[in-house]
C-alpha cells in the first residue's frame, strides 16, 4: 500500500508539473493570456486560460509541440517565496486578475495580525515556481526538472466558469493525460478510444433508446420505445426478485408539503440540491428529492408489532434534484431520476441480518448483469446528527455484515450521509471504470424525527431501525452504464428487439416472415419484421448495426422446408433451424440470462 501511495504522489507531482509546462507553452503562443488555475486530476491535468480567441483542436498540436521543446531543455523547477503583499502588487502590475483574486482571498482569510508585513505584522509568505522564463503562483510540489514528467498527451478543450461559478467569466480549459511510461499512456488512450465508441449518449441516439431535447430542459431524458422496453425488462426483473425476498411494492406521490422535508432534515442539509417550493392552497409543497418519508408514513399508518418486523417496502420512485447544467451528462447525471428504492424497518437485533441479506441481493444483481464491483464503508461525516454511540453501533453492524459475507471492502472515512454510515458499491464496467451503484445506509435520524415505533414483546413502544438501500442505484445511471458496459450489444434477455425476421422478397416471402414472427411473439419474444424496400445485404447490415441478437432470413428454401436461416450478432451464421427448435434455444438463453 505504501508503495502504491508513493507512486500516486509521484504521478500527481508529474501531472502538476505538466500543467505548468502547458501554461508556459500557451503564454508563448498567446503572450496576452491570463492564467487561471492548473491542478493535477485523475489520469492527468488541466489549466484554465483567459485567451484572446477561441481555441480550435489544431491548437492542441501546436501547444503540445511547444511543451515538448520545454521538456527537452530539461529546465529546473525553482521555488521562490515572497511576502503576500509583494505578490499582490506584482499581480496588479501584470494585470493577472485571476491570480490577484486568489491572493486577495488568501489574505482575507488570515487573522488580522498576519495580514501585513512590517515591524508589528507577521504576514505570510507565498511561493512561486520558475521554469525558464515562466513563473507561476503555486504551493507545489513539482518534479526537479521538465525532463522528469513522463509521457503525456493533450486531449480536449472545454469551457469552464472561473471558480466553477456561473456568474463568473467563462475561461478555456485545456485537458491533458499523463503517465509514467509511454506504454501506460498508450493503454489509457486505447481505453479512451474504446470508451468513446461506447459512450451511452452516442449509442443511445444510434440505437434509438433515449434523447435529451434542449426544449425539454437539461437533465430530463425521454425514453423512446426501445429504451423503454429495455428499462421495462430490468424493472420487471427487479420487482420479481424483490417480491421473492419478502419486499412489498408501494407507490407514492411526486410532491408533498415542505414541512416533511424540514422535519426530515433534508431542507437544512441538502437545500442547494432541492427545487424551489410551490404554493398550493396557501401551503408550500416540494417535488420530492427522496422517497423515504413516504414509506415512513405507510409504515406508520397502523401500529406495528415486533412480530411483523422486518417490514420491507420497495418502490421504483422518481425523484427530482437540482444539478448544475455543467455537470449534467446523458443518463448518468440527470435532474429527474428513478431510484430502485427500498426501506427496511426492523428491530436492532434484526439489523445485521437485514444488511447481510441486502449484500447478498446486491451480489446477485451485479452477477446477473455481469458487473464486477468494489465496496466502500463510509463513516461519520463532519456534519451529522445523532450520538457517537449510535454511529458506532450502526457502523459496527455494517462492518460485521461485510465480514460475515466475506466481502472485501475499503474504509472511506467521513463519507457517510448526515443521518448514518453506509456501504457504497461501485460497479466496474468492461473497461475497468468505476460507477456509483448500490448503497446500503443505516438511518437513526428519520425514525427519531418522525417517531417511528413498534410494540415489543413486553408491550412497550420501541423505535425501529431503518435501512435505506438501492441495489442498482438509479435506473437512469444504471442503464447508461449498462449501455457502455455492453457497448449497446445487450444479452438476449435485455435486448429491446431480440430478433428481426427478414424476407428475401417482400411479395413472395412476406407472409411467411410474419407467420414466423407471430410464433416468436406468442412465446413472449420481442420481434420485428424488416420489409423495407432495400437490398437483403443492406437490411442485414442495418440490423447488425442495431446490434439485434438474432437475424432470421426466410426465402424459398425456408418456406419449402418450414425452417428459418439464423444469423447471430456475436457468432455469425448459425445455419438452418426449425422455428420451434430455435424458439426453445432462445427461451433457454433468456432464462439463463447469459
Amino acid at each position: 500500500m505504501a508503495k502504491e501511495k508513493k507512486q500516486n504522489l509521484n504521478l500527481e507531482t508529474m501531472r502538476h508539473s505538466l500543467s505548468h509546462i502547458m501554461a508556459a507553452a500557451v503564454l508563448d503562443m498567446f503572450p496576452e493570456a491570463k492564467l487561471g488555475i492548473g491542478p493535477p486530476i485523475e489520469n492527468g491535468f488541466y489549466y484554465d486560460f483567459d485567451l484572446p480567441r477561441t481555441l480550435i483542436p489544431e491548437d492542441l498540436v501546436l501547444i503540445e509541440g511547444k511543451m515538448r521543446k520545454i521538456i527537452k531543455r530539461n529546465l529546473p523547477f525553482e521555488k521562490t517565496e515572497a511576502p503576500i503583499d509583494y505578490a499582490i502588487r506584482e499581480a496588479k502590475k501584470k494585470k493577472e486578475v485571476y491570480k490577484l483574486e486568489i491572493l486577495n482571498d488568501l489574505k482575507k482569510a488570515l487573522p488580522p495580525n498576519r495580514q501585513a508585513h512590517g515591524k508589528q505584522g507577521r504576514g505570510i509568505m507565498v511561493s512561486f515556481y520558475r521554469t525558464g522564463d515562466f513563473v507561476d503562483l503555486c504551493k507545489g510540489p513539482h518534479v526537479k526538472s521538465t525532463g522528469k514528467v513522463g509521457a503525456f498527451k493533450l486531449t480536449k478543450i472545454s469551457g469552464a466558469y472561473w471558480r466553477g461559478d456561473e456568474k463568473n467569466k467563462m475561461l478555456q480549459r485545456i485537458y491533458g493525460v499523463a503517465f509514467e511510461s509511454q506504454k501506460e499512456l498508450d493503454e489509457y488512450l486505447k481505453n479512451m478510444e474504446e470508451a468513446e465508441k461506447r459512450d451511452h449518449r452516442k449509442l443511445g441516439q444510434e440505437l434509438d433508446l433515449f434523447s435529451n431535447p434542449e426544449e425539454m430542459g437539461g437533465g430530463l431524458p425521454l425514453w423512446h420505445p426501445k429504451g423503454a422496453s429495455l428499462r421495462s425488462v430490468i424493472e420487471e426483473f427487479w420487482k420479481k426478485e424483490h417480491q421473492k425476498r419478502g419486499y412489498e411494492l408501494v407507490y407514492t406521490p411526486h410532491i408533498a408539503k415542505l414541512d416533511i422535508w424540514k422535519t426530515s432534515g433534508h431542507w437544512d442539509f441538502y437545500r442547494e440540491n432541492l427545487y424551489s417550493p410551490m404554493m398550493i392552497d396557501e401551503q408550500e409543497y416540494l417535488v420530492k428529492p427522496m422517497n423515504c418519508p413516504f414509506h415512513i408514513f405507510i409504515f406508520k399508518s397502523k401500529l406495528r408489532s415486533y412480530r411483523e418486523l422486518p417490514v420491507k417496502y420497495a418502490e421504483l420512485g422518481t425523484v427530482y434534484r437540482y444539478e448544475r447544467s455543467g455537470v449534467l451528462h446523458g443518463l448518468t447525471r440527470v435532474r429527474g431520476f428513478t431510484q430502485d428504492d427500498a426501506h427496511i424497518f426492523c428491530t436492532p437485533k434484526q439489523l445485521e441480518n437485514e444488511i447481510i441479506e441486502t449484500l447478498r441481493l446486491v451480489d446477485f444483481m451485479m452477477g446477473t448483469f455481469d458487473f464486477k464491483y468494489n465496496v466502500y464503508l463510509s463513516t461519520k461525516p463532519e456534519k451529522a446528527v445523532g450520538s457517537d454511540k449510535t454511529w458506532k453501533e450502526s457502523t459496527k453492524a455494517l462492518e460485521s455484515a461485510l465480514k460475515k459475507t466475506k466481502v472485501k471492502y475499503i474504509l472511506d472515512p467521513g463519507e457517510g450521509v448526515f443521518y448514518g454510515p453506509k456501504i457504497d458499491v461501485k460497479l466496474e464496467d468492461s473497461l475497468g471504470r468505476e460507477w456509483q451503484g448500490p448503497t446500503v445506509q443505516v438511518d437513526f435520524n428519520l425514525p427519531e424525527k418522525f417517531n417511528v415505533e413498534y410494540v415489543d414483546e413486553k408491550g412497550n413502544k420501541e423505535r425501529v431501525v431503518m435501512v435505506h438501500r438501492a441495489v442498482l442505484g438509479s435506473m437512469e445511471r444504471f442503464i447508461g452504464v449498462l449501455i457502455e458496459h455492453y457497448a449497446g450489444a445487450f444479452p438476449l434477455w435485455l435486448a429491446p428487439v431480440q430478433a428481426v425476421v427478414i424476407p428475401i422478397s417482400d411479395k413472395k416471402h412476406g407472409k411467411y416472415a410474419h407467420t414466423v414472427a407471430n410464433l416468436l411473439k406468442e412465446s413472449g419474444l420481442r420481434v420485428e419484421v424488416d420489409e423495407r424496400p432495400e437490398s437483403l445485404g443492406r437490411r442485414i447490415r442495418d440490423n447488425e448495426m442495431q446490434k439485434v441478437p438474432y437475424i432470421i432470413i426466410v426465402g424459398d428454401k425456408e418456406m419449402t422446408s418450414k425452417k428459418v436461416s439464423v444469423r447471430s450478432f456475436k457468432k455469425g451464421d448459425l445455419g438452418s433451424k426449425s422455428t420451434s427448435a430455435f424458439i426453445k434455444e432462445m427461451l433457454k438463453e433468456i432464462e439463463e440470462k447469459k
